[in-house]
């Protein structure tokens, strides 16, 4: 892989540096100068409209955005990681989150490193579905006989997030009758709570592990299968022996994992695991065999259609000129702010309570992958990089955070998100709710945008110490993205969005966003904790002087 362009010796930097220095932005003149400002910044995205206008941008300055991305090589890298070369560095391996929705019969095929990536993703959905089908007719069933009828996903990071933030999001397609639950959390009321009142006779666990070792995993679902046998032996469906506890687990345990040797010696028969590639990254794997519990909950063709979501976003990045590309440009906006303006948070405000874990979701993709310091050959970074995402879904938000958006000191662009069709269309008092809560959406995004000044606040009778109070800057940078409905396809295409915004924020700081060493240093510093925690003196000696004081505090207290 070539080395990175330092973006900052780019002309385009220069000019962007130039627009800084002069900017002074002014969203009343400039819709009130420029009637059609909405036309020209507003874009289609497969299912997705998205109104750039309110941002805080020029012509000239997305003008100089598009000249950074094409200086930095952003068309070229994406088209190399479809090709399936090593874009991640460190690891040495190809990034191909994008081959796992590649339609069936795709052409020409795409082969990589001698492997034929179509046909094994497509073996893998195949099998999937198969047994999703299984548990969803009932085909598949407990070691008593009976139906499934709560599958438990056990992961963490990549292996729960992307999980639980679709099934919430999709909860009005699950039509199985089939309930899914998440644990991911080693603190032990996570997997204490999602385990309650439930049948272990019922009750499928999924354990989403690639290699089989993740601590917090494998501790979780050594616990669930602890709760298995002993849920089932006070029943008396099994006995205390080992080959009714080895029957128990190969009814009621399935594994996402490569590692088969481990799965079996878990007690999964390895013809229950469902496999994934080194390529996929944990944060982008929600589409590959990490969404079994989404199969099994909404059923394949569900899955199939967010797929297809994807896929139509991967679709446009690769064949839609730069100035017209959506997730470029947002992500080009995501660079103006970041390193022109000095914004070092993003909101997302998603308009739609099945969205309530999105933020949580980008919040990984974003932060894991572009929370970098490094470049992509070792060298250090040029430019800040990366933002906190944070949210909440409207109009929860607006009653706790908002304020900070609209009157603080700091400056926080927002992508508002909505529908205009709900899952769950209601009145009150022949009113329509929807409707209502879209006026929020909406009111927001032009109160942020256009403020109020103090003119008018004196106009409404206000006067003295209460007109700065109660005046509204406005100049607050908004993306608002619309949909027809929340549906699997459109959900798909949300979520692709976003992992291209992520990709070109990436590519403009010349950093690898598909690795994350800065999870593995905290793992490491445990496993050397946790036998001072269970009365290692030795271990306990080793530890600076707060960590020791902090032991010795716990030691003493714990009951």
């Amino acid at each position: 892989m070539a080395a990175p362009i330092d973006p900052t010796t780019t002309p385009a930097w220069a000019e962007l540096d130039a627009e800084r220095d002069r900017f002074s932005p002014d969203l009343r003149a400039w819709f009130a100068d420029d009637p059609g400002r909405v036309e020209r910044m507003s874009h289609t995205l497969a299912d997705l409209h998205v109104d750039l206008s309110k941002n805080l941008v020029t012509d000239a300055i997305l003008a100089s955005l598009v000249r950074l991305a094409e200086q930095t090589g952003v068309a070229g890298r994406y088209a190399a990681m479809l090709a399936g070369e090593h874009l991640n560095t460190s690891e040495d391996r190809a990034v191909l989150h994008t081959a796992l929705r590649r339609p069936p019969g795709s052409t020409p095929a795409l082969v990589v490193d001698g492997q034929d990536v179509d046909h094994d993703v497509q073996e893998v959905l195949d099998a999937m579905g198969a047994f999703a089908d299984r548990v969803r007719s009932g085909d598949w069933r407990g070691v008593t006989g009976e139906r499934v009828k709560t599958v438990v996903n056990i992961g963490i990071g990549g292996s729960d997030l992307g999980p639980v933030m679709v099934y919430e999001a999709l909860q009005p397609y699950a039509d199985a009758g089939i309930e899914a639950r998440f644990v991911s959390n080693i603190d032990p009321t996570d997997i204490a709570q999602k385990t309650a009142g439930l049948d272990p006779a019922t009750t499928l666990f999924i354990v989403a592990s690639k290699t089989f070792t993740t601590l917090e995993t494998l501790t979780n679902a050594r616990l669930a299968r602890d709760w298995l046998w002993a849920g089932l032996a006070e029943a008396g469906a099994i006995g205390d022996d080992d080959a009714s506890r080895t029957d128990a687990v190969a009814h009621h345990f399935v594994a996402v994992s490569t590692a088969l040797g481990r799965v079996a010696e878990f007690g999964i028969d390895p013809a229950n695991a469902f496999g994934f590639w080194d390529w996929v990254g944990g944060r982008y794997s929600v589409d590959s065999a990490i969404g079994l519990s989404l199969e099994i909950a909404l059923g394949p063709d569900v899955f199939r259609e967010v797929l297809a979501g994807f896929h139509a976003v991967d679709e446009h990045v690769a064949s839609t000129p730069l100035a017209e590309n959506v997730p470029v440009l947002m992500g080009l906006l995501n660079i103006w702010y970041s390193n022109f303006l000095g914004a070092q948070s993003h909101a997302v405000l998603p308009y739609a309570q099945q969205l309530h874990r999105f933020a949580a979701y980008l919040q990984q993709l974003t932060m894991e992958s572009n929370g970098k310091s490094v470049r992509w050959d070792g060298t250090p970074v040029t430019t800040d990089t990366g933002e906190v995402f944070w949210g909440e879904p409207g109009t929860n938000g607006q009653h706790a955070f908002y304020q900070l958006i609209h009157q603080g000191t700091r400056l926080i662009p927002a992508d508002f998100i909505a529908f205009v069709n709900p899952a769950h269309p209601l009145e009150d008092g022949g009113r329509d709710v929807h409707g209502l809560f879209l006026a929020n959406f909406l009111a927001q995004t032009k109160a942020l945008a256009f403020g109020k000044t103090a003119a008018e606040v004196e106009a409404e009778g206000t006067t003295g110490a209460l007109v700065a109070a109660r005046t509204f800057a406005g100049n607050r940078p908004t993306t608002s993205i619309f949909a027809d409905a929340l549906t699997p396809r459109v959900l798909g295409e949300l979520i692709a969005l976003y992992e291209h915004i992520t990709f070109v924020q990436g590519t403009v700081w010349g950093i690898n966003s598909f690795d994350q060493w800065g999870v593995e240093l905290g793992k490491q510093l445990a496993l050397q904790i946790a036998p001072a925690i269970e009365g290692d003196e030795e271990a306990l000696a080793a530890q600076d002087a707060s960590t020791r004081a902090l032991l010795d505090y716990y030691r003493a207290h714990r009951r």
